[in-house]
């Protein structure tokens, strides 16, 4: 019998995964995986197609096309003041769980720490895990998640290399603070830190409040790598079109793994996000727009249902405390809820390290609302079922 490794078997089939299929085997409204059930602007997918009918059909440069590079260097220039030159700073990655993949192989030895804010995307852990590395998780406060910087600080060791920053943050849909950036800043300057920032809902802010690329903070340009994707920003999450800015030192560490992991994106859709960075602002304004109405329409439809949550600063995720419906784990009633209601959603210890200790204690699920009107309206009928002799549940 062929012998099978073992160091992959901490890592089971991803939550996302689980739920959909659960979604799918009972007939419930998916509101589980953040994936939108609408595409995005016609004109992005006719560029793509006329890329492919003209004969960009063979490999793409390996850093990604030089126009979209630049284009990427222009609109983040705008939105953060940060200014990266597009030939030696920028990079096109299959997805931005690929650019944070290749950041950790890039810079992380075996027996390094990275630390990670809690809850966190479950990518996190597998691509320090590749490195051989450590990922020690330092946990946001509910039920707000904001930053406790002490704990941060408490967090370092002598093994510390690296930290990881979400912000919009998925799970919680809070923008972390001017304050808490500086406390980040801070600490990652003094201990000479390098610094991952996931800035893939940097589009999908409301206000009042309002993003802040750490980079953009003093001191701390040469020791970050920014990551993002177009995947959120233009409704086209199974083109994987990601993208990562560093300085010129950092790319060429990052661009070496992605040679020999990927080693190009798909030409045309690189060619279609090229005309997605075309678009005029008041196509991102819409966007923005669009989004908060659908949050309103979930997070009043939660709340009515006996749900706690308040309406997130960004992204376009709610996380909703369920205590006073159930007093059980989140995984049970994420699958009652399911199974029994028909609406899906996440249970929020699945972006815990330490999933069962999370499970026990918190009473969180997360909800996505990057779907139609209609189809947040069909789970809001769904909900009202749920318990209606419970008052409307009150904002977090």
């Amino acid at each position: 019998m062929v012998r099978v490794g073992t160091k992959w078997d901490g890592f089971k089939t991803s939550i996302f995964s689980v739920m959909t299929q659960k979604a799918q085997a009972a007939g419930a409204v998916n509101l589980a995986q953040g994936f939108p059930d609408f595409d995005g602007p016609d004109v992005i997918k006719d560029a793509a197609v006329a890329a492919i009918r003209g004969g960009l059909n063979q490999y793409a440069p390996a850093p990604g096309l030089p126009e979209l590079r630049r284009l990427l260097a222009e609109r983040e220039a705008k939105l953060t003041s940060v200014r990266y030159a597009w030939e030696t700073e920028v990079t096109v990655f299959s997805g931005a769980t690929e650019a944070l993949y290749c950041a950790m192989q890039a810079f992380l030895e075996a027996g390094d720490e990275i630390i990670a804010l809690e809850p966190f995307y479950d990518s996190y852990p597998a691509a320090a895990h590749a490195a051989g590395a450590k990922l020690v998780a330092v946990p946001l406060t509910p039920p707000t998640f904001a930053l406790d910087a002490a704990a941060l600080a408490g967090a370092v060791t002598p093994r510390t290399r690296m930290l990881i920053v979400n912000t919009p943050h998925n799970p919680s849909g809070h923008v972390l603070s001017l304050g808490e950036l500086t406390a980040i800043r801070d600490l990652a300057v003094a201990n000479d830190l390098l610094v991952i920032t996931d800035e893939v809902y940097e589009e999908l802010t409301y206000a009042p409040a309002r993003h802040v690329s750490l980079a953009s903070l003093p001191g701390m340009a040469e020791r970050t790598i920014v990551v993002s994707s177009t995947s959120k920003t233009f409704s086209m999450t199974g083109w994987k079109i990601g993208y990562a800015f560093a300085p010129a030192p950092l790319t060429q560490a990052l661009r070496a793994v992605h040679q020999y992991t990927v080693f190009c994106s798909a030409a045309p859709l690189q060619a279609g996000m090229i005309q997605a960075l075309k678009l005029p602002e008041a196509y991102f304004e819409g966007f923005r727009r669009d989004y908060r109405a659908k949050r309103d329409i979930l997070t009043t439809s939660l709340q009515k249902a006996g749900f706690t949550c308040a309406a997130p600063e960004g992204t376009y995720f709610v996380l909703a405390d369920y205590s006073r419906i159930k007093d059980v784990d989140d995984v049970t009633f994420a699958t009652w809820l399911t199974t029994e209601i028909g609406v899906a959603a996440i249970p929020v210890s699945a972006f815990y390290a330490d999933q069962v200790k999370a499970a026990r204690e918190l009473r969180f699920v997360r909800f996505a609302f990057c779907k139609d009107e209609a189809t947040l309206k069909a789970a809001g009928n769904r909900l009202a079922t749920l318990n209606p002799q419970l008052p409307p549940g009150p904002s977090a």
